[in-house]
């Protein structure tokens, strides 16, 4: 097993030490054995390299070298399709089941059903749910408009399953599971481009594969999931785009006579990035993110500001003198541009079903109740309608603090101090059990292990933005902090665990960089081997071997952690004993 440790990665936005002359202290201590950091060129500062296994991987599996390489050029995609197809088929197996309207499926399901077919959500009986499950063709569609208090995007992704596959439980979780899947691939690539290493990005979306947060909600009919799946997606684009543009600085950077890059405070300060489609493409996902749950708005703040400071890194790497500056003269406005007024004209979009049906909840408010309004004359009615209506949506959920069974305050999220049921049965006669009680649960909690690894990863994560500078160690932390965050400003309203879906990503990632650094670097990388003590040095060589092997027991503590756990994240019933064994915590019951 072969990875790439943080330590070894290079690229840091910021002060990066790489390149400089060593100081004189450090030229004394090398009289006693001390080994400097290798000097990194500037090209691979702004545009690392990917890692490449060691000869030693494919002369230990007897694979040839032409096989080697041809495995290799595959890899890229060979490997997260390979985590994706394992994931897919966990998140489809028996998805209708329970058969059942689960938690706040009652909500979203039937929301979705009526949206796809008349445009807008109606007004449903409270009875109905039974009705739906024995016979869905029999129960008609309201016309009488509902009120609901989340955007449409959400719901009409799920009611594209539901004209698939008819308003039944497979049908109103198939998009959500498509999604869920999909998201493991993108966290994949977006683990392999951010840590250069295919083992990495693989290893990050197999520990999303096999949390229990996201399976769960990768089966159910809820929104949060398909926000959590916009949010990975814009954060993909950007990762893109920031490669992209610092291949463009290094690409205008002047070369001396022996070819190497130098650094240009002209080129650095002056130079346009010109179009940047992926910047685009991040505006529309974070649109479409807080069309589903109003939760993505902070996103696409935090996501904002750090896009923005990554083109201050480069143009510094680069050599600009003034960086700020620069990227204020340069970048600030596209990149707002490209971002704030995009997903703000994708979010209005997201209500044209509401807009051209004429029949939503309040979608005649400016022309009755509001007509007297000063604003009547600047805007048309649809949006002073709609501005209203987002007003009282607004007030809605700060106004939320009745209790609720399951309701848990975020600071207690990380270690799941409260997580939520969605199904439960009972059954008596279970003559397997002491109790002679079997139970079947459907809850919404993460792998507990991968989660409490977690805490000390996200400790690791802070460490290495703040002392060694780590961009990619300062992004993981931006997506915890933008999905996590903005609830502890509303700690008196109703709010569940389950909110946590949209960062379980970048805790995957925290991970996972947490992992690498204790593999320990790759063959042929760092100090030693700028030395060449790489291939000769026993010392180097236990210590990956130890490391590797402290990965591999971590990583298959989740994997088992998952499986021990898995009856109560699909709703399988077992012996009422062996599902109290699995209550680990008083909180959980």
């Amino acid at each position: 097993m072969t990875s790439t440790a943080p330590e070894t990665q290079r690229g840091h936005d910021a002060g990066d030490p790489l390149g400089e002359q060593p100081t004189s202290w450090q030229r004394r201590l090398r009289r006693f054995g001390h080994v400097p950091r290798p000097e990194t060129s500037l090209r691979d500062r702004l545009d690392p390299p990917y890692t490449r296994p060691g000869r030693q991987v494919w002369s230990v599996l007897a694979i040839p070298p032409h096989v080697a390489d041809r495995l290799l050029r595959w890899s890229g995609w060979g490997g997260p399709l390979l985590v994706t197809l394992v994931a897919g088929l966990l998140r489809f197996w028996k998805l209708d089941q329970p058969h059942a309207v689960i938690f706040d499926e009652t909500y979203y399901a039937k929301d979705a059903w009526a949206l796809v077919n008349q445009g807008y959500e109606g007004s449903w009986p409270k009875d109905v749910d039974k009705q739906i499950l024995n016979d869905p063709s029999s129960v008609p569609i309201p016309t009488d408009p509902g009120y609901v208090v989340h955007p449409p995007v959400g719901k009409w992704i799920i009611g594209f399953g539901e004209q698939l596959f008819g308003f039944t439980p497979f049908g109103w979780r198939f998009m959500v599971a498509v999604l869920g899947t999909i998201s493991v691939l993108l966290l994949c690539r977006i683990g392999r481009r951010l840590f250069r290493s295919t083992f990495l990005g693989c290893l990050a979306g197999l520990l999303l594969a096999v949390d229990g947060l996201h399976f769960v909600m990768s089966r159910t009919a809820l929104l949060d999931l398909i926000v959590m799946f916009f949010v990975l997606a814009a954060f993909g684009c950007l990762v893109v785009d920031r490669d992209h543009a610092r291949r463009r600085l290094a690409a205008a950077l002047p070369v001396d006579e022996e070819g190497v890059l130098r650094p240009n405070a002209r080129v650095a300060e002056t130079l346009r990035l010109g179009w940047r489609p992926w910047r685009l493409a991040a505006g529309v996902m974070l649109g479409l993110a807080f069309a589903t749950k109003w939760n993505g708005l902070y996103v696409l703040a935090a996501f904002g500001l750090m896009t923005v400071l990554w083109d201050v890194g480069a143009r510094r790497t680069a050599g600009a003198v003034h960086p700020y500056q620069a990227v204020l003269r340069r970048d600030l406005i596209p990149a707002f541009v490209s971002t704030v007024p995009v997903a703000i004209v994708t979010y209005i979009v997201s209500w044209t079903g509401w807009i051209v049906t004429d029949k939503g909840y309040y979608r005649n408010w400016a022309a009755t109740e509001g007509k007297d309004s000063s604003w009547s004359w600047l805007f048309p009615d649809w949006l002073r309608s709609l501005w209203h209506y987002e007003n009282q949506v607004y007030d809605f959920h700060v106004g939320l603090t009745s209790g609720h069974t399951y309701e848990s305050n975020p600071w207690s999220w990380l270690v799941l101090g409260r997580p939520v049921s969605y199904f439960y049965e009972e059954q008596t006669g279970c003559t397997q059990s002491s109790t002679g009680k079997c139970a079947a649960e459907v809850l919404a909690i993460g792998t507990p292990l991968l989660w409490w690894l977690a805490c000390f990863a996200l400790a690791y994560v802070v460490w290495r933005w703040f002392f060694r500078r780590d961009w990619r160690a300062g992004a993981i932390a931006c997506g915890v902090v933008a999905g996590w965050l903005p609830w502890f400003f509303y700690q008196e309203r109703t709010i569940f665990l389950f909110y946590a879906v949209v960062f379980v990503p970048f805790l995957c990632l925290a991970v996972t960089m947490l992992l690498g650094a204790i593999a320990g670097p790759a063959a042929g990388t760092g100090a030693r081997a700028e030395l060449g003590l790489t291939t000769d040095d026993p010392t180097g060589e236990r210590r990956r071997t130890l490391g590797a092997i402290a990965v591999g027991v971590l990583v298959l503590l989740i994997i088992w952690n998952f499986i021990y756990f898995w009856p109560l994240y699909t709703g399988t019933q077992i012996p009422e004993d062996l599902w109290r064994d699995r209550m680990w915590l008083d909180t959980w019951v």
